[in-house]
């Protein structure tokens, strides 16, 4: 009887990886036959798990919802993952969960084996936020545009800009992309007639769903790097060209916290386009590349880097401090002067 109920666990567990599953396959998996594996799915039923199947070729199971919550076996790791993703979202950027996620999580710590447990604890006690978590986003408004684009449903909600400008939108909503603390949504503009990237945060009403839509092929295959040009180009209003006295090799290299395009001029040098919110934002992503640059474009960075230069000139040209004019390091010979005076 334990060995069965162990299986039916195991059983469990594998309809809720997958989507679907061949009779062959479960049975191979558990190494059992299909017939157990037919009577252990008329036992999840009896249990209250709606186990579906299908006769015939590409027939097998599926597990599909129910009307109430069944229990979910989980795996070490994703108990583990579970449990650190409830504790930071208990405190996260995303409101309307909290409560919801620190009650689950006292749920599921309470039957964490010790061994687990104590996995949680040290991932949590080395893990440290960097930075601004980013702009809260409602938990209802992130759901309702994600169950819009998993039932390609038409959603109207209102949006308000950079500026502070409201206005409506009615969009077919296709993904939503989190990436620099914030939640971004790719839709199709219907009034607009173009592809628009929307902040979530910026959602000032709960999208209301309308009629289906037929979906249409995406702008990019790789819509992460879709939505951060797409975010680049509205935030990011200074541009930049220089030629740098390096090869493309070591530049890319340099580039693992800056965006731009490097192009090979020679072997021995090589282009990059960029941008930034500022010309600060420039001028500290060239310098953190360390290479000697000629500065093409815009003629305002090259006035900030003149400034920026004399800024950082004077900053050093003084005395140093906690020392006095005419005083000697320790160790130094005293001067011919001194020696003088001291004979005298």
């Amino acid at each position: 009887m334990i060995q069965t109920s162990a299986r039916l666990l195991r059983l469990m567990s594998l309809l809720q990886s997958r989507r679907h599953w061949t009779g062959a396959d479960l049975a191979a998996t558990l190494g059992v036959t299909e017939r157990s594996v037919r009577r252990d799915v008329d036992r999840l039923r009896g249990l209250g798990y709606p186990v579906h199947a299908a006769s015939g070729v590409g027939g097998g199971y599926r597990l599909g919802a129910g009307k109430e919550l069944p229990p979910l076996p989980l795996e070490d790791d994703e108990a583990v993952a579970l449990a650190v993703g409830l504790r930071a979202a208990a405190t996260g950027p995303v409101q309307g969960v909290e409560a919801a996620s620190l009650r689950a999580l006292v749920k599921l710590e309470q039957v964490l084996p010790a061994r687990l447990r104590r996995r949680v604890n040290a991932l949590q006690a080395v893990s440290v936020r960097l930075g601004d978590p980013g702009p809260p986003v409602d938990a209802e408004t992130l759901t309702a545009l994600a169950s819009a684009c998993r039932d390609q449903v038409v959603v109207r909600f209102d949006y308000r800009s950079h500026d502070g400008e409201t206005s409506a939108r009615l969009v077919e909503p296709y993904r939503l992309v989190h990436g620099s603390f914030r939640w971004y949504l790719l839709a199709f503009d219907r009034e607009r007639e173009a592809w628009r990237t929307f902040r979530v945060d910026r959602v000032g009403s709960r999208p209301r769903p309308a009629q289906p839509f037929a979906p249409r092929p995406l702008p990019d295959d790789d819509v992460a790097a879709y939505v951060t040009r797409a975010v680049a180009a509205t935030t990011r209003r200074y541009h930049a060209h220089v030629t740098l006295h390096a090869p493309a090799s070591l530049v890319e290299g340099r580039m693992r916290w800056i965006d731009g395009r490097v192009e090979p001029l020679d072997g021995d040098r090589s282009s990059l386009r960029l941008a930034a919110g500022s010309l600060a934002e420039l001028a500290f992503r060239l310098c953190f590349l360390e290479l000697d640059f000629e500065l093409h474009e815009p003629d305002e960075l090259a006035d900030y880097l003149r400034q920026l230069s004399r800024r950082l000139a004077r900053s050093v040209a003084g005395p140093r401090p906690g020392r006095r004019r005419g005083t000697k390091k320790r160790g130094e010979r005293p001067g011919r002067s001194a020696r003088r005076r001291s004979r005298g």
